[in-house]
């Protein structure tokens, strides 16, 4: 995938293509690796967006939500196929986590990668700005 300097419309998907999105994105964009129990089992990386840069163009029915820990986070799983494609995180309820490995030819490449001690949720979020 060639490099974002400006806005750029990606569209992405789960492994059985069951749950399909489009989400805007404006460059350079920054996705980061968190090492929480559930990102480090799934290896994924996340790209956060605001609500109205995200758009689930089918698949909705076969969504199944998962809920832990603080219960915030809404980790959306296509039923079928098993692949968190998208959620809605604890860091930012107001929009998406959208796993950049599930865009159509992957992760940007000249996007700029940051990691997140999810193990330490809380003094991160702080270290980051953002306190929940």
């Amino acid at each position: 995938m060639a490099a974002v300097d400006g806005p750029v419309t990606f569209s992405g998907g789960c492994h059985c293509g069951a749950v399909r999105f489009e989400v805007d994105v404006e460059g350079p964009i920054e996705l980061s690796l968190c090492n929480c129990s559930i990102c480090q089992k799934t290896a994924y990386v996340h790209l956060i967006v605001q609500k109205q840069q995200f758009r689930l163009l089918s698949g909705s029915e076969s969504l199944t939500v998962y809920r832990f820990n603080t219960g915030v986070a809404e980790h959306s799983f296509c039923s079928v196929c098993g692949i968190k494609a998208f959620y809605v995180p604890r860091s930012d309820p107001g929009g998406y986590s959208v796993n950049a490995r599930c865009l159509d030819g992957g992760v940007p490449q000249a996007a700029r990668v940051r990691d997140f001690d999810g193990q330490n949720w809380e003094r991160a979020a702080e270290d980051r700005g953002r306190v929940f």
